[in-house]
């Protein structure tokens, strides 16, 4: 019985087991650990994982599954994984529904699909439908596949896998290959030809800083080739100089740079031509182009700025090719047009491409005129040698047999630079010789950083300025346009100079060789062979009342062929600071010790024998500073002293031009005399006023006034200061800039101590009310002070933004002369202007003749400059 009983019981255990492993045959077959039976048989529940396989050779693997065999569901939840061997797929998810009777699957939470061709599909949910082989993801969608090498992100995407077709609902961001990055609505991706695309606005940003804008856009992967419509392309996104591209269509070969557009329209960056005005553009009905070139048909350039008005300039051309290599702008049948209008036509035309700075190619060309040299032609041309050199070429023609040949050469490395500037003008012939000449020049400037770490700065620096001819300069003074010319047409100066400093010490040295043009041959020359200057700033710990300081300066010069000083002068000066009394006065001293060392040959003042003196200065500088405080104004009176006495007597400098006048009475080297104190006892009284108003810090009233007084004269200090005399001049000044708001007002004097005539008047006056303005100058000097009455005048008014007019002459009243006129009206825009010049001079120098010029002038920015004078026939009848 026992026997029995234990073999129903095995037969039950078996037949249970049996039950479990095969339980849904129909559908699935179920591999679980532990097995709850619902609902008559009806519900299955296999619990602590396991296996569920369909009868179409789907895989489940979960760690619960619940199966419902009369609606023919199943729903598997954790740590899922559904593999689909026919399909060849896996999908991963926390919770599964398998809708069999549909053939259709459901997923929710961190779902990720994996197919064999290597893409990943992650999301919130999937529905998947097996018949149609579609998988829908929705919620935070990435799918990714490392051998394409692209990654989509989107909230809803269908997957049609039959068709490898990919389409998403709504924004849409694309990675491709790690350089291009695409940002879209309703992309579709087809998978078998690796074409992306969508109807919708897109925007795409490369890894060169290049970003596109397309109303729609169709882009083939393998091949990188891009075509779309109303695109916009921006270089340099987001960083300076950056240039916008538009195409109403176009084909773009992203691989190799390449394109082929409609309606093209081109806006380069605001400040390539160094104006931030500017807004350079070229337009063209069609465009193609590569690495090494562009090409614009039918194609309109200017950079004028973008108003509602007509464009200043442009040029219109059958073709403007941008050559990259080269660096230029070429035109096929170019006509430039002024408001519309022809003006000039150019079967082929050229300018060097304005997107970088150093580039071979010709530059601006520019159209002159003149009385002295005729009408002239430059077109300079640049070459860029290297990174670190670069030279330009710049031939002048001129309506005669004249030419100018100019050229720069220029070297640049981390610690030197050299600059060079030669030229040669051929077949000059002045009004006064029938000789033909020939001028050349040289001007060079060096630079060289020593680097010496025990200073702040060190420094070699050398320049030559040569000419051939005295009057070269002013001659061609147009057309010599570089920063190395002399700044006086009638001063050169070579030099070789040696400079270094410290936080508290400096020092110069070298040698120095002048030329006045002005002089003859034998005494134009200054030698300055050799000369140094030193300072320095040291304060010594025990001494808190003040500071002292060094210099030392020498030099041996030669000047008017036979003239030879050398000198060695060294200052000891001790400042102290101010010491503010109780009542209020303001006071400081100096004292100033000065060695002198000279010999001298054939000088009115040094000895031809060495000599070595000492001499003394003490100044002592006492103010005293009173201030009032109204509602509308602040006055300010501050009376002043000044006592200097130098115990020495000083060479004889009674024939040296020096000016004082009240901005340099007070100062301690006011004669700008280094070679000696001012001797004797002087005693400098004066006072400052000033009135300053609350409601404007322009607006004030300013007086000064003061005078020196010696117990003796002083016949050796210069006669021209009045301040050898026992009591100098009343020098002072006055500004006003009170009296009106369209008015100032600056006058100097210097009065004769008779108080009967003034040796010195100096007279500014300005009146401005809205877009008038004029200004005189009135200059007289008298007496020891000198020999001159001119007076000057300038006038411009501006009718508006771009027009205005100015009016220049000055007149000589000794000899009652006027010098010269100039009359200009401009008009005038960010990129052209245009005026009328008048000038007129009455004076002849050398080579120059007086002259009288009316011409018109055009400049068309950044293209060329025209100037053409106006026969002078036609305004004078």
């Amino acid at each position: 019985m026992r026997n029995n009983f234990k073999k129903k019981i095995i037969f039950i255990f078996l037949f249970f087991l049996i039950s479990i492993h095969s339980y849904g045959n129909e559908q699935f077959t179920f591999n679980v650990t532990e097995v709850e039976i619902k609902e008559n048989g009806n519900k299955f529940i296999g619990l602590k994982k396991g296996t569920a396989t369909s009868n179409n050779g789907t895989i489940i693997h979960a760690n619960t599954f619940e199966y419902d065999k009369n609606l023919n569901i199943l729903n598997a939840k954790g740590d899922v994984e559904i593999i689909d061997t026919l399909k060849d797929y896996i999908i991963y998810a926390d919770d599964v529904t398998y809708f069999k009777n549909e053939e259709r699957i459901t997923s929710r939470y961190n779902s990720r699909a994996i197919d064999n061709k290597g893409s990943e599909i992650h999301a919130n949910t999937f529905e998947y439908d097996k018949n149609l082989n579609i998988l829908n993801a929705k919620g935070d969608v990435e799918i990714i596949d490392t051998l394409k090498d692209y990654i989509i992100y989107a909230d809803d995407v269908t997957y049609f896998k039959n068709e490898e077709r990919i389409s998403t609902i709504g924004d849409t961001e694309a990675i491709i290959e790690s350089k291009y990055n695409f940002k879209s609505k309703n992309v579709t991706l087809l998978r078998n030809t690796m074409e992306l695309s969508s109807l919708e606005l897109t925007n795409i940003k490369d890894d060169k800083s290049q970003f596109y804008t397309l109303s729609k856009f169709n882009y083939l992967i393998n091949e990188e080739k891009l075509r779309g419509e109303n695109i916009i392309i921006v270089t340099n996104y987001n960083l300076p100089k950056s240039d916008k591209f538009y195409f109403s269509n176009g084909h773009f070969n992203l691989k190799d740079n390449s394109f082929e557009a409609k309606n093209t329209e081109i806006k380069i960056h605001k400040n390539i031509f160094d104006n931030i005005d500017n807004d350079p553009r070229i337009y063209g009905v069609s465009s193609s182009g590569n690495d090494q070139k562009t090409i614009i048909n039918k194609g309109v350039f200017t950079s004028c700025k973008i108003t509602e008005k007509k464009t200043p300039w442009c040029i219109e051309s059958d073709k403007i090719t941008h050559d990259k290599e080269k660096k230029q702008l070429l035109y096929d049948k170019a006509t430039l047009k002024i408001y519309d209008i022809p003006v000039l036509y150019f079967p082929k035309f050229f300018h060097p491409d304005p997107t970088v700075k150093r580039q071979s190619g010709f530059l601006k060309p520019q159209i002159s005129n003149s009385d002295n040299l005729g009408v002239s032609l430059n077109t300079p041309y640049f070459y860029a040698i290297s990174e670190s050199k670069d030279f330009t070429f710049k031939p002048t023609f001129f309506d005669d047999d004249k030419l100018s040949l100019l050229n720069e050469y220029r070297i640049k490395t981390k610690k030197s630079s050299l600059d060079l500037d030669f030229g040669i003008s051929l077949n000059y012939q002045s009004n006064l010789e029938k000789k033909k000449k020939n001028f050349n020049h040289l001007f060079a400037n060096f630079k060289h950083d020593l680097g010496w770490k025990s200073f702040i700065s060190s420094t070699i620096e050398s320049k030559i300025e040569k000419v051939n001819n005295d009057t070269y300069l002013k001659l061609f003074d147009s057309i010599i346009q570089t920063p190395l010319k002399p700044l006086n047409n009638n001063k050169l100066e070579s030099n070789l100079i040696f400079r270094a400093s410290t936080t508290s010490k400096d020092f110069e040295g070298g040698i120095n060789i002048f030329e006045d043009l002005n002089k003859k041959n034998s005494d134009r020359y200054q030698y300055v062979l050799p000369y140094y200057n030193f300072y320095s700033d040291f304060n010594l710990n025990k001494i808190d009342s003040g500071f002292f300081n060094l210099s030392s300066t020498g030099n041996n010069s030669l000047i008017n062929t036979n003239n030879l000083q050398t000198k060695i002068i060294n200052d000891i000066n001790f400042n102290s600071f101010d010491f503010i009394s109780k009542n209020g006065f303001s006071s400081k001293y100096g004292v100033y010790l000065k060695n002198i060392n000279t010999v001298a040959k054939n000088d009115p003042i040094f000895k031809s024998n060495p000599q070595a003196e000492i001499k003394s200065l003490l100044e002592i500088q006492s103010k005293f500073p009173l201030e009032k405080r109204l509602l509308n104004y602040n006055d300010t009176l501050t009376p002043k002293i000044s006592l200097k006495i130098s115990p020495q007597n000083m060479k004889d400098f009674s024939e040296t031009s020096r000016n004082i006048d009240i901005n340099n009475l007070f100062q301690i080297k006011r004669l700008g005399i280094n070679e000696t104190f001012e001797s004797g006892r002087s005693l400098t009284i004066g006072a400052d006023y000033k009135r300053q108003f609350m409601d404007n810090s322009d607006k004030y009233v300013e007086f000064k006034l003061g005078s020196s007084f010696r117990d003796k004269e002083e016949s050796n200090i210069p006669k021209s200061s009045t301040l050898n005399r026992k009591s100098s001049n009343l020098f002072g000044s006055l500004i006003n800039n009170y009296f009106s708001q369209y008015s100032t007002m600056k006058y100097d004097f210097a009065i004769d101590n008779d108080f009967k005539s003034f040796e010195s008047s100096s007279l500014d006056l300005g009146f401005q009310f809205q877009n008038f303005e004029t200004n005189f100058t009135f200059i007289e000097k008298n007496g020891e002070m000198g020999d001159s009455n001119t007076i000057e005048n300038t006038t411009s008014y501006e009718f508006s933004d771009n027009n205005f007019i100015s009016f220049n002459t000055r007149r000589n009243r000794k000899i009652n002369l006027t010098e010269y006129y100039d009359f200009i009206y401009e008009y005038k825009n960010d990129c052209l202007t245009a005026g009328i010049k008048y000038k007129k001079t009455y004076y002849q120098d050398g080579d120059l003749k007086p002259r009288e010029d009316l011409m018109l002038t055009l400049t068309i920015i950044p293209l060329t400059t025209f100037e053409q004078e106006i026969d002078q026939s036609l305004y004078r009848n």
